[in-house]
C-alpha cells in the first residue's frame, strides 16, 4: 500500500513542488491540506483544489479554522493589547501556529504516515509547523524538501514545468501573507535597513481623504458593535473594522524582531482592523481597569505574545495566562470613538457604564470630595517619610 502524506498546501511554489514530487517521485498517496485562518478568498481556495487535483494529489480539503483562531487566539491578542515590541500584531505567527495544529489533526484523522510542509531552513515557520507536528502527530514522519534538499526557487519551477504543470510563479519584487489579522510584507526595500517601503508596495490604498469617527462597542473586552452595527460574528466585525480602517491606509508600519532562531528579522505589514481595535480597547480598559489590573495585565500579556510568537503556544503557561486575560476583561464595557484620516487615528472619548473617571470621590485636577484638605496633607507627608529619613540621613547626597 501506498504511504499517506498529508501536504500543507497554501497554493504557493513550495508546496505546489511538494505535491507533484512526492506524488511522482516518492508515490506517495498525497494528501493536500489548506488550512485557512481566514486569510483566502473562496475563489482562491477553488483554485487551490483545482491546482492539487493537476499536481497529483489523491484528495484536496479545505480545513477552516477561522473561528478557532479568533476563538483560542485573537481574542486573547485583544485582552491583552498584544503587539510584539510594541508595534507588530503578530498576525502571521499566529496563523501558523492554528495552521499547523488544524494539519495535525487532519493527518491524524486520516492515519497519515507523514506530513509534509513547504517551510525554508531561513525562517520561524519550520519551527511552528515542526514543534507542533512533533507534539500532536508524534508518530508522523515530517517531509520538508525546500529546507533538505536546499531547493531553489528555478529548480522548483522547472521541475513543474518540465511535468506539465504551468502556473504564474514569477517572483515578484515582493511577497505578500495576507491574513484576517494583518498583511506581512517581505522583499525588496525591507532587505535594505535604510529604506522603508513604497506607496506602491501596499496592497491596499488610501482612497479617503479627509477624517470620519469610527466607533466601536466593547462587551467584556471583545468587539459588539462597529459604529452601531451588532455583529454576533466577530470575524466579520474584524472585517469591518479593516473595510473602514484600510481605506485611510491606517496600520501601515515597519517591525524589527528577533526571530527563534536568533537571527534579526524585519518585516513591513498593514493592518487596519488590529491597531484600531487593539487601539480602542487599551483606551477604553484605561477607563475602566483599576491601576495595578492593567499593569499585571501588561506584564502577563507580553509573555502571552512572546510566547506565541516563538512557537510555545502549547506550552500549559498559556492556558494560565488566557484565563487571567479574560478575567480582567469583566468590567472592559463601552463604546470607543475614533477619529479616522489618511495614515493615522486618534482616540477621541469613551462612553461606558464603569468608567472608573466618573466618581463620587472626585474631579481630577478639579475638586476632592472624598477628602479633605488635611487629609491629603497627611497623605502627602507620610508618603515622603522614607525620602525624608534617606535624605536626613545621607545630607551629603545632593541632587
Amino acid at each position: 500500500m501506498k504511504k499517506k502524506v498529508v501536504v500543507a498546501f497554501s497554493g504557493g511554489l513550495d508546496t505546489s513542488f511538494t505535491v507533484m514530487y512526492l506524488a511522482k517521485e516518492k508515490g506517495y498517496e498525497v494528501y493536500a491540506a489548506c488550512a485557512n485562518t481566514g486569510g483566502f478568498s473562496a475563489e482562491q481556495l477553488k483554485q487551490n483544489e483545482e491546482n492539487a487535483y493537476k499536481l497529483g494529489a489523491t484528495k484536496y480539503v479545505t480545513l477552516d479554522v477561522t473561528q478557532e483562531y479568533y476563538e483560542k487566539s485573537l481574542k486573547y491578542m485583544v485582552f491583552g493589547n498584544v503587539l510584539r515590541n510594541g508595534t507588530y500584531p503578530i498576525s502571521v505567527s499566529s496563523e501558523r501556529i492554528f495552521q499547523a495544529l488544524a494539519i495535525a489533526r487532519y493527518a491524524n484523522e486520516i492515519g497519515a504516515d507523514a506530513i509534509a510542509h513547504g517551510s525554508t531552513g531561513a525562517g520561524n515557520d519550520q519551527i511552528r509547523f515542526d514543534m507542533t507536528f512533533l507534539v500532536l502527530a508524534p508518530n508522523v514522519e515530517i517531509i520538508t524538501l525546500t529546507r533538505d534538499m536546499a531547493l531553489s526557487r528555478d529548480y522548483e519551477i522547472n521541475y513543474l514545468k518540465e511535468h506539465g504543470f504551468e502556473a504564474d510563479f514569477v517572483k515578484m519584487k515582493y511577497s505578500y501573507n495576507v491574513g484576517l489579522w494583518g498583511t506581512s510584507i517581505c522583499g525588496g526595500e525591507i532587505l535594505d535597513s535604510a529604506q522603508g517601503l513604497p506607496e506602491s508596495a501596499y496592497l491596499k490604498q488610501v482612497t479617503k481623504t479627509g477624517s470620519e469617527q469610527l466607533r466601536i462597542e466593547f462587551k467584556q473586552g471583545e468587539i459588539y458593535a462597529v459604529n452601531g452595527e451588532v455583529f454576533e460574528d466577530k470575524i466579520k466585525a474584524i472585517q469591518k473594522v479593516e473595510e473602514i480602517g484600510a481605506a485611510y491606509g491606517i496600520g501601515r508600519d515597519m517591525h524589527v524582531g528577533d526571530t527563534i532562531i536568533g537571527i534579526k528579522g524585519r518585516v513591513g505589514f498593514e493592518a487596519a482592523a488590529p491597531m484600531l481595535i487593539i487601539g480602542a480597547h487599551r483606551f477604553l480598559e484605561k477607563y475602566t481597569l483599576s491601576k495595578w489590573q492593567q499593569y499585571w495585565k501588561d506584564q502577563v500579556a507580553n509573555w502571552y505574545g512572546m510566547f506565541l510568537h516563538e512557537s510555545q503556544y502549547l506550552e500549559p503557561v498559556m492556558r494560565d495566562i488566557e484565563a487571567m486575560l479574560q478575567k480582567s476583561q469583566r468590567n472592559v464595557n463601552g463604546t470607543v470613538t475614533l477619529e479616522l484620516r489618511p495614515l493615522s487615528f486618534s482616540t477621541v472619548g469613551v462612553e461606558s457604564k464603569d468608567d472608573l473617571v466618573k466618581t463620587k470621590f472626585g474631579e481630577y485636577g478639579e475638586m476632592q470630595k472624598g477628602w479633605t484638605a488635611e487629609d491629603a496633607k497627611g497623605f502627602i507627608k507620610v508618603t515622603s517619610t522614607p525620602l525624608r529619613v534617606y535624605y536626613t540621613n545621607h545630607q551629603d547626597e545632593t541632587i
